[in-house]
């Protein structure tokens, strides 16, 4: 059973304490207080590793690589930031910016959607039934379709004064 979110501030949490443990796979997190997270955090740090040691990649070492190092930038800056929502007084559940479990109507599940296709592609190349390279050459297709669904959205979105308002405090 999952614990309800913390809302009350907390003057004993450190933001830089909380980044510089976040280098450590899983530790920013459990700082924090949320420890099934850290063990995702640690178990995807892991997977990546495991992935870049296997002779399975065949050349897409550097894309394993820099998903790494974005991964690890990406726990230390997510510590962080947790850490000022606690030390402020804002709710933080077990899962928070990892997995957002609101139901936004209307919106396509992007993320899951790109986790999918990416799985079944790396799937079909280690079973040699798709070279995985020759979708790898067209990966700033990518950018540009992410770009064109932020404007989409920033553009023809939901207007500020509707629906839930997200932001972090300065």
């Amino acid at each position: 059973m999952a614990m309800p979110p913390s809302s009350y501030a907390l003057s004993n949490v450190s933001p830089p304490l909380a980044f510089f443990l976040g280098l450590i796979p899983g530790v920013g997190a459990i700082y924090n207080g949320q420890y099934a997270k850290g063990l995702v955090h640690a178990l995807i740090v892991g997977l990546v590793i495991s992935i870049l040691n296997s002779h399975a990649v065949n050349g897409l070492e550097p894309i394993f690589a820099i998903l790494l190092m974005v991964w690890w930038f990406y726990m230390a800056m997510e510590a962080y930031h947790t850490a000022r929502k606690r030390q402020a007084g804002e709710p933080v559940d077990e899962y928070s910016s990892l997995i957002d479990f609101r139901s936004h109507t209307g919106q396509a599940p992007v993320a899951g959607i790109a986790l999918i296709v990416l799985g079944i592609a790396l799937l079909l190349h280690t079973l040699d039934l798709f070279n995985f390279e020759y979708l790898v050459r067209y990966w700033p297709a990518l950018l540009i379709v992410a770009g064109v669904y932020l404007l989409w959205g920033r553009f023809f979105g939901e207007p500020a004064g509707q629906g839930d308002m997200r932001h972090e405090r300065q």
